[in-house]
């Protein structure tokens, strides 16, 4: 059986600025390459202001974007569902977690809240999870989570000036076993 961790999320508030700074910035080697928000040049302003987007993105229905929270309180990364397409009921889930705390199951947990709260909180039918396939991290973290894996598609993601192949992966509301697994499932 799987030991996963205790981790919350919840949604960003201004005052997790300094804390996403640090975490971004520590993380920088092993998350840039995958994410080029992620990089040595962000500033504590980049990130006040990219919070302030997401509480006004959420309140408008067109993100929503969480902190990752350890038990003692702790930022231990960002989850979310953004590049919401209202006509398909459908959005791309996406999720990063600090360097310290990776490997631990972290990103797993994250993405099993994030789909039981867009399921519980939303209309969207579809959540898309779209993962270069050289970030072995991240597609282990979606099949654990226990996504539907749909194909490879070639050169789908432009990292960094160059096309990369990406793994689909999805959630599906009512999908069956594959929808969204029990926290203790492998």
């Amino acid at each position: 059986m799987e030991v996963v961790p205790h981790i919350t999320i919840r949604l960003y508030r201004i005052e997790d600025a300094r804390a996403l700074y640090e975490a971004a910035l520590s993380s920088v080697t092993e998350i840039h390459p995958f994410m080029p928000w992620c990089h040595s040049g962000l500033t504590l302003e980049d990130t006040r202001t990219w919070i302030a987007a997401q509480i006004q993105a959420f309140e408008n229905l067109k993100a929503f974007e969480f902190a990752i929270l350890a038990e003692d309180g702790g930022f231990l990364g960002g989850c979310g569902l953004n590049q919401i397409d209202d006509a398909n009921r459908r959005a791309n889930l996406g999720y990063w977690v600090r360097s310290s705390a990776a490997g631990r199951g972290v990103a797993t947990a994250a993405i099993r809240q994030l789909v039981q709260w867009a399921f519980a909180n939303t209309d969207l039918v579809r959540l898309e999870v779209l993962v270069a396939a050289e970030n072995v991290a991240s597609l282990r973290a979606a099949e654990k989570a226990g996504a539907g894996r749909e194909g490879v598609l070639r050169q789908r993601l432009l990292l960094h000036g160059a096309a990369h192949d990406a793994v689909l992966f999805s959630f599906v509301r009512g999908g069956g076993r594959r929808s969204m697994p029990p926290a203790d499932r492998e």
